[in-house]
C-alpha cells in the first residue's frame, strides 16, 4: 500500500465517525499501530535475526529470515524497501479493525 491511499483512507475513516469517536479511533489506533521507523531500525541492526518481521507480525517470514541469517545479508537488503509498505498494510489492517467498532 502506497502513503497516498494510506493517508486517504484513513482521513476518511476519521472525517466519518463523530469528533468523539474520531479522537477514541485516533488514539486506540496510535497504541497499536507498527511504527515504520522502528521497523526499518529492527532490519538495519537485527534483519538477519526476522526480528523486523516478527514486529510486523508476519512469523513464519520472520522464522524462515532467522534460519537463513536474512538470506545471508540479500533479504535484509530487499527489506529495506519492502517494510514500510508492510506496516502500512498492518496498519491499515488495524485501523480497519478499530474503525469497525466505532463506526
Amino acid at each position: 500500500m502506497d502513503r497516498h491511499a494510506y493517508r486517504n483512507e484513513l482521513l476518511n475513516m476519521y472525517t466519518s465517525l463523530s469528533p468523539d469517536n474520531a479522537d477514541r479511533f485516533m488514539n486506540e489506533l496510535a497504541l497499536e499501530e507498527k511504527n515504520p521507523i522502528f521497523a526499518f531500525g529492527f532490519n538495519a541492526f537485527l534483519g538477519g535475526l526476522g526480528i523486523d518481521r516478527f514486529y510486523v507480525g508476519d512469523i513464519v517470514a520472520g522464522i524462515f529470515k532467522l534460519l537463513t541469517l536474512g538470506g545471508l545479508g540479500i533479504w535484509v537488503i530487499i527489506d529495506y524497501f519492502l517494510i514500510p509498505g508492510r506496516c502500512r498494510e498492518v496498519n491499515m489492517q488495524i485501523a480497519r479493525r478499530i474503525y469497525h467498532k466505532f463506526a
